[in-house]
C-alpha cells in the first residue's frame, strides 16, 4: 500500500468513532461526510465546504483537485440553495456531483452533509 496520510479536524468524535476527516493514499484523497455551522442550509453548506477545502489542503491538494462530491440534504427542496454555494465554491472545476435527499442526519440541527474525493497530480 502507498503511504497513508490521515487528516484530523480535531473533532472529539474522530477517535471515538474511528474515522479521519480525510485520508490520502497515493494521489487519492477521500474526505468524510462533513457538516457545517450555520442556521440556513446555504450557511451550513459553505461551512462544510470550507472544512473540506482545509482537509484537502492538509492532505496536499486543493479544490482544483476535487473530482467528486456527494451532497446529502434533509430537505431536498432546498437543493438550489446548496447548488448555488457548490457552484460558487467550485466554479470551473465542476466536479462530478450527486445530490440526495435523506430522512435524517446525525443531529436534527444539521441540514446538509457533503463528501468529496480528490486526485492530486
Amino acid at each position: 500500500m502507498s503511504n497513508r496520510t490521515n487528516v484530523s479536524s480535531g473533532s472529539e468524535w474522530e477517535p471515538k468513532i474511528g474515522y479521519s476527516r480525510a485520508v490520502r493514499i497515493g494521489n487519492h484523497i477521500a474526505v468524510s461526510g462533513t457538516t457545517g455551522q450555520g442556521v440556513t442550509v446555504a450557511e451550513q453548506a459553505r461551512s462544510a465546504l470550507a472544512t473540506i477545502e482545509q482537509a484537502v489542503i492538509e492532505a496536499g491538494g486543493s479544490l482544483q483537485d476535487v473530482i467528486r462530491t456527494r451532497i446529502y440534504l434533509r430537505d431536498v427542496s432546498q437543493w438550489q440553495e446548496v447548488a448555488a454555494v457548490h457552484g460558487e465554491i467550485f466554479g470551473s472545476v465542476r466536479p462530478a456531483a450527486t445530490l440526495l435527499g435523506v430522512n435524517a442526519l446525525i443531529d436534527d440541527a444539521l441540514l446538509v452533509e457533503i463528501e468529496a474525493d480528490a486526485i492530486v497530480s
